[in-house]
């Protein structure tokens, strides 16, 4: 069985850390400088870093902040928002970053992962796809979850996979945020057709959701959440206390 990671998300609007319900009503939370230190000092095995608004105000991602962030803690770095070039790919690569994710840039030009791939490799790209259900089908959104693209999601999470996506972040437009659980129909659809690693997101309201999780689709490779975190609902070492106590093989 593979190490589960745990990952926290920084969703960062004008150089804040925020957090909302269904992707909306947005609220000011941290520092994301002093919130990913905290999190490198405390158990997290990985972190994500999203310039939210990037994409929807067609501007490139703030890297003053992003290289502060990188130069305060020691553990895999995660950055998207507003990527959408090789030249993104390399300037965030540049501040620190370990992997890129892309989303919105991806549906605008699939080509950006084929090139990205190639150029530094599939472990370096992952794909984010903000998921929804419209009419029983898992629909792709862009723009942070306000624009229905008319993609189904399934085949075109296939198709980035096989032009070199080496993760896939699934993120639960119908769960972010309301603190029910993952989106555990989602996920087992996406982790039936995908050979990379899944990684969770939306939904998350206490430890037992992880457990639920990680039990019930041993195909996921991480559980990503925000504001459990972010408000001290759920300390990163109580919950990897938990899982190892639940049979689950996590990092301590």
């Amino acid at each position: 069985m593979i190490t589960k990671r745990i990952i926290p998300c920084l969703d960062v609007r004008d150089g804040r850390v925020v957090k909302g319900v269904n992707f909306e009503g947005l609220s000011d939370v941290s520092s994301p400088v002093s919130l990913g230190k905290f999190y490198s000092d405390n158990g997290a095995d990985e972190l994500v870093f999203y310039d939210i608004t990037a994409s929807a105000e067609g501007r490139g991602l703030f890297t003053d902040i992003l290289r502060e962030v990188a130069s305060q803690i020691f553990i895999p770095l995660t950055v998207g928002g507003g990527i959408n070039t090789l030249e993104d790919f390399d300037r965030v690569l540049k501040c620190g970053a370990d992997k890129v994710s892309v989303n919105s840039g991806a549906i605008r030009n699939p080509n950006l992962i084929l090139e990205a791939a190639k150029k530094y490799g599939d472990q370096c790209v992952v794909l984010s796809v903000d998921m929804k259900r419209v009419d029983g089908k898992f629909m792709v959104f862009a723009k942070g979850g306000r624009e229905n693209t008319g993609m189904e999601a399934l085949s075109w999470i296939k198709r980035c996979q096989q032009m070199g996506a080496g993760e896939i972040v699934v993120n639960s437009i119908d769960t972010d945020g309301v603190k029910k659980g993952f989106d555990l129909e989602m996920l087992e659809a996406v982790c039936d057709i995908v050979s990379v690693p899944v990684i969770a997101s939306g939904g998350a309201g206490c430890i037992e959701d992880f457990v639920t999780l990680f039990h019930a689709l041993p195909k996921v490779d991480a559980g990503l959440a925000a504001s459990i975190f972010h408000f001290g609902e759920v300390a990163i070492p109580d919950l990897k206390r938990t899982l190892a106590e639940n049979n689950i093989i996590v990092r301590r």
